[in-house]
Order: C-alpha cells, then structure tokens, then sequence
C-alpha cells in the first residue's frame, strides 16, 4: 500500500463575522440559548466570497505552503453540499482558477461525512499512479442554504473551506476507514430540494430549498454512531483508542462532542473544538480545524489522527492518519 502523506494544510475563511447577538437582532434568540445549546458564539457568512472563490483560495494556498506547481497534481477532490452550480463541480472550477491543466478534478457530496468521504476516495486514487499529488478539499456556502426566519437551523451554520495536499512518498499513511449510510434515516436532514415536475409547472411537494433538520433525532444518531464508526475503525487499524493522539471530529455541537468524548473513555482534551468561531460548517468543519492544528503545531510526525464526520444522509464515516 502507498503512503498517504499530507504535505500542507489551509483554510479560508469569510471576512464577515456574525454574533450569536447580531442574530438576536433579527430573530428571537439569544447569546445564552445559542452557546449553551451547541457552543457556537460566532461564525462567519460570506458575503463577497462564493464556494468556488473559497475553494480555490485553499487550493491557492495548498500549493504556496507545499511550495508546488498546479501542473504537478494529479487530483483535486472536493466535499461540499453547496456547490455554487450543479455543473461543473466546484473541483473543476478550481482546477481551472489555478491552473492545475494536468488534474483530475471532480466534487463528492456526502453533506458533513463529506471530507472523510472524500479522503478516502482520495487514498484509493493515489493507489492508481506513482508519485501521485491530490488535493482534498471541503468547502461549504451554508448560508444559501438557510431560512433566516428558521432560528432552530439558521444559528447553527456558517461558511468555510479547508483542504490538505496528500501524496502517496513519504512516512504518512491511511491506517483504516469506516464509511456507513444511513437511508432509513434520511429524512432527518434535507436542503437543497429543486422544486418542479421535471416536464411542465411545478410539483404538488411544498418542500423548499432551505435546509431542514430534524435536531433531536441527528444529535442522538451522532452520540449513538459516532463512537461505534470511530471504534470500528480503530479495530480495523489493529490499535487502541488511546493510541490514537486526536480526535478530529464533526463541528457540528459542542455537547456531542462532549458525548462521543466521554462514550469512548478519552480525555477530552484529545478532542479539540473551534464551532465558537466558525459554526457549523459541514464538509469544512474537520479540514479547517485540522489547518488551525497544523498552524499551532499541535500535530507532531508519528501522530495518529482520526477523522470522524456524521451528518445528512444519514451517514458516518471515521479514516484514521499516521502522520
């Protein structure tokens, strides 16, 4: 098997920050219920930035920390559920905003499983071809997709994209992964739906675009399959959970990660947490966080980092890294 090795990491960011108080100004909610509830005190919108801008913005940034040329890589993958088009894939856009003429580029939407989704697709294809360079990236535009009258899911999302730049030559590698969908379950998470017939007028189904959720039924399905997928792939990779040095999970809630913490037996402190600034950001809540780890150096060579999203789908998915 070739190595999986992660050359640099990078995030972006929106410029607009948006308080747990500003929503209090246009919704009846308020700093209290909103950080007690899912610790998130802050995130950013975009407003000027699109998908494809914060994408490439990663991908820019990939190459200058790496210090590569975009002719050199072979794969760009991107996670996201709120692709700017539904053609071409943001990966493709990317590809041609920085040059990557020789890349093989397309999206995966697995909504916030999605970057663990797409990390694992990425293994297989540096499997296919020596030397091989990819980029993973999760981006997410959440702000399209909410209802900012619906303050039961418009306080708990923001917009964002991080990636890293893999190759398979070096010490990293995929130690494991465990992917599971959950279909029976897959009403408890919806957005985006495109209304119409498909022929002529519109279809008799009331349901909108905007994002719906049903929150009690995701947050006992994530304390519930979360820990069981990051124990499954620990038994995979033939190590202990205390082998592992961080749990890089879903920034979905604050309390579930708590939840998943304390079900597995880890000190939390192997669990880092940035949703008070960011939010939710789907697909791009692990990569971000992952940058900002990166950048602190709270991540050392020889580290095991295990991976974990869970959202819409439902799905699950953990890949554990030797880094």
């Amino acid at each position: 098997m070739n190595s999986f090795s992660i050359l640099a990491t990078a995030k972006a960011v929106p410029e607009k920050i948006v308080t747990n108080d500003d929503l209090a100004k246009i919704m009846d909610t308020s700093d209290e219920w909103i950080s007690k509830r899912t610790g998130i005190k802050q995130r950013r919108i975009a407003v000027k930035e699109t998908n494809t801008s914060l994408s490439a913005e990663v991908a820019s940034q990939l190459l200058k920390n790496a210090d590569i040329d975009a002719d050199d890589i072979d794969f760009i993958i991107v996670a996201t559920m709120s692709a700017d088009y539904q053609m071409p894939s943001t990966a493709a856009a990317v590809q041609g905003i920085i040059g990557a003429k020789n890349a093989v580029a397309f999206d995966i939407s697995a909504a916030c499983s999605g970057f663990v989704y797409a990390t694992h697709t990425m293994n297989a294809l540096l499997n296919l071809k020596p030397n091989a360079l990819g980029m993973v990236i999760g981006s997410e535009k959440m702000s399209n997709l909410l209802n900012w009258e619906d303050r039961t899911t418009a306080v708990l999302f923001g917009d964002g994209a991080g990636g890293m730049l893999v190759s398979n030559q070096g010490d990293g590698e995929v130690l494991s992964s465990n992917l599971k969908n959950y279909a029976d379950e897959d009403k408890a998470l919806l957005a985006g739906h495109l209304t119409g017939s498909g022929t002529f007028g519109k279809s008799d189904d009331d349901t909108d675009e905007f994002l719906h959720m049903k929150g009690r039924e995701v947050f006992n399905f994530a304390t519930k399959n979360v820990p069981t997928s990051i124990r499954e792939a620990a038994k995979q990779a033939g190590i202990e959970l205390s082998d592992i040095n961080h749990f890089v999970l879903h920034q979905a809630n604050a309390r579930i990660i708590k939840s998943v913490a304390r079900k597995l037996g880890e000190n939390a402190d192997k669990f880092p947490v940035n949703i008070n600034l960011y939010g939710n950001t789907s697909a791009a809540s692990e990569p971000i966080l992952l940058s900002e780890m990166m950048e602190n150096g709270l991540i050392a060579k020889g580290d095991i980092i295990a991976l974990s999203g869970f959202g819409g789908g439902l799905t699950t998915g953990t890949i554990i890294l030797r880094y």
